[in-house]
């Protein structure tokens, strides 16, 4: 199955990736119009939200793979956990970075304790804290078992974060408000290309590291037969 998606649906999903991101960043550029208040520095909402949504695909995949792994532990699941974990983490450190950057211009301040930010970075703590356990536990069963409940209850922060801002207000937009005018024509298309850019690129690199966390199982599996291959040949 591995080798089937790798050699014809991996290429192609490649190529797909390639098109959007060459596409999304010439109409981030040369199409979607520049704000009037914050001039092109806004433009960064075109890659700040679309990443956003790619570290919700990751901690989603996680927290959905470490349930099952608690219900049926096969290795699998497990692997798929933290490689979505993994590259959530690398889009929402881009997050963290690309919104202070945007504040900064909109705010006058890189950071403000924002409900909808605090609750972003909490998030990063949380899946952070999961990738750390499942990095240092090793092929502990047990501590496999610890890291998927952690992952599992953490999702729970992410319908926090959407919600944040109608809860408890702050400074953070929102990409449209109930009464209010909405997105331009020109913008809705610029996000939505950038939307489909970042979430492939998401799976090209998911699945990527899952390749390799599956290569490392086998190369361990192998050592292990090694090892039994040893022993026997030792005691005849």
């Amino acid at each position: 199955m591995i080798r089937v998606l790798d050699e014809k649906l991996f290429p192609v999903l490649v190529a797909l990736t390639m098109v959007a991101i060459v596409a999304s960043l010439g109409l981030i550029f040369f199409y979607a119009p520049v704000e009037l208040t914050m001039g092109i520095v806004q433009k960064i909402f075109y890659v700040h939200v679309p990443a956003a949504m790619a570290a919700y695909a990751g901690f989603t995949l996680a927290s959905v793979c470490s349930f099952l792994y608690l219900v049926k532990p096969h290795r699998h699941w497990d692997m798929a956990a933290v490689s979505g974990a993994e590259v959530g983490l690398l889009f929402c450190v881009y997050v963290l970075i690309s919104g202070p950057l945007w504040g900064l211009k909109a705010w006058g301040k890189a950071w403000v304790w924002d409900p909808q930010l605090t609750a972003t970075f909490v998030l990063l703590l949380l899946y952070g804290s999961y990738v750390l356990l499942r990095t240092f536990s090793g092929n502990d069963e047990r501590m496999r078992k610890i890291a998927a409940v952690l992952a599992t209850i953490a999702f729970v922060n992410i319908p926090i974060i959407h919600y944040a801002v109608r809860i408890w207000g702050g400074l953070h937009p929102v990409v449209e408000r109930e009464g209010g005018d909405g997105l331009s024509d020109p913008i809705k298309l610029t996000l939505s290309v950038s939307m489909a850019a970042f979430l492939l690129l998401f799976a090209v690199l998911t699945w990527l590291r899952f390749r390799v966390r599956w290569k490392e199982h086998e190369i361990d599996v192998l050592h292990l037969e090694l090892e039994d291959i040893a022993r026997t040949r030792e005691a005849s």
